[in-house]
């Protein structure tokens, strides 16, 4: 039992990537942090996590074991680093009889296909979906569903790997066939085929965070996606979306049917809906923090960020309720994320430190990441992950936005010089 005066503690399953803005946010209301590896190494398709920040880094077996081992530190929460961290996540919260999901369904939150089927069970809107071990029975869904293009994707897997629009039978089978011989970004085989309807129309991210199922609205951006002749969307730009116009309160109505029939009554969650024709429809969502946050950025431009607001309502719930509870974020200054893509086609050389300092001295230009160093390979853009560069931009105005976006895309391949 933890005394009056002792500091709150926090637990962070695989705080890789976006889970590294975990430890400031909770550090920020007195909170400590325990780190919980799910693997016994490290997962190297991500950031990893920064130690440093954490009194402890547990790494994951037994699970009774590993409950008894957090147990001692009288944790108040534990929340996923990361989109494979979701279940483990989930468990622990419940075993630990902390304010969490719960289990029940860990799977529906995870799995895409369960995902959309626990969608349908509730009578939400949603896509219609086969799943199958076999890419001719892939094929033959999608000849039967008689609407192409379809959707062919990995059942678990993040940041648009292995997603492919598909036009004919010829494109399914090929996109099928790959999922099966390649790997997610977590590092499991990909043992199952997803094949959905395409959805229509212009697709947004939904961020939330909820608090004992009072739901906060902390940030709605629309997607612009180029579509390449292999069927990858790239992902472009997110622009932050006006709060005060139909739309983002029609997602929100929407987003909070998704968050009942998966149960998420707790922490944070990042939604990609499309807006079709017959109204919003859910891509996915994920119970973790958006990929593209940057904590600094997002408190510029909105006056909050998610991990912040998901340390605020474990730590501090009934004043989250009564600040944010039921609200809708206010949008501050325009901004907009960039992530650059290339053609480029070899193995850095360098990397021309001046132009990267060009491009942070834009007025707009908030952070800038230039991805690769030299020595590593550099391979045209087909999905989030093969992006070399990601920039976060906001200003006083649209035209200063969009005017140094432009110069931004002229400078973005001079940063790489190749062998």
């Amino acid at each position: 039992m933890r005394s009056a005066d002792s500091k709150p503690v926090a637990v962070v399953v695989d705080g890789y990537s976006a889970g590294n803005f975990y430890p400031a946010a909770f550090a920020r209301l007195g909170a400590d942090l325990v780190h919980v590896q799910s693997t016994p190494d490290l997962i190297t398709s991500m950031s990893p996590p920064a130690f440093s920040d954490y009194l402890a880094n547990v790494i994951g077996s037994d699970e009774a074991e590993l409950v008894e081992q957090l147990r001692a530190y009288d944790p108040v929460c534990v929340v996923a680093g990361q989109d494979g961290a979701v279940p483990m996540a989930d468990r622990l919260g419940e075993l630990l009889a902390v304010p969490s999901n719960g289990s029940a369904l860990s799977r529906a939150r995870r799995d895409k296909y369960e995902m959309i089927e626990a969608l349908r069970r509730a009578g939400v809107r949603c896509a219609q979906q086969f799943k199958s071990t076999d890419p001719a029975a892939v094929a033959a869904w999608a000849q039967e569903h008689g609407r192409y293009p379809v959707v062919v994707k990995p059942l678990s897997s993040a940041a648009s790997d292995g997603v492919r629009i598909c036009r004919n039978v010829d494109e399914v089978v090929e996109a099928a066939e790959n999922v099966l011989t390649s790997r997610n970004i977590f590092g499991a085989a990909n043992a199952e085929i997803l094949v959905q309807s395409y959805l229509k129309g212009t697709e947004y991210i939904v961020d939330t965070v909820s608090c004992d199922g009072h739901r906060y609205t902390c940030g709605v951006w629309e997607y612009e996606k180029t579509l390449l002749p292999n069927g990858r969307n790239i992902y472009n730009r997110d622009f932050l979306v006006d709060p005060d116009g139909e739309l983002v309160a029609e997602l929100t109505a929407y987003l909070d049917e998704v968050l009942q029939a998966l149960d998420v009554r707790w922490g944070p969650a990042h939604a990609e809906v499309i807006v079709t024709p017959e109204g919003p429809v859910l891509v996915e969502i994920g119970t973790r923090l958006n990929g593209n946050i940057h904590a600094d950025f997002h408190d510029v431009c909105l006056g909050h960020n998610q991990a912040g607001l998901t340390a605020e309502a474990f730590v501090h719930p009934e004043r989250f309720v009564e600040q944010y509870g039921g609200g809708t974020y206010r949008k501050l200054r325009p901004a907009a994320v960039y992530n650059a893509p290339t053609t480029l086609d070899g193995v850095v050389a360098a990397v021309d430190q001046s132009v990267v300092d060009e491009i942070a001295g834009l007025d707009s230009v908030f952070t800038v990441s230039a991805k690769l160093k030299p020595g590593a390979r550099i391979a045209p853009t087909v999905d989030l992950l093969t992006s070399p560069l990601r920039a976060h931009l906001t200003a006083e105005s649209e035209e200063q936005l969009a005017a140094d976006y432009e110069r931004l895309t002229k400078l973005k391949d001079d940063i790489y010089r190749l062998a």
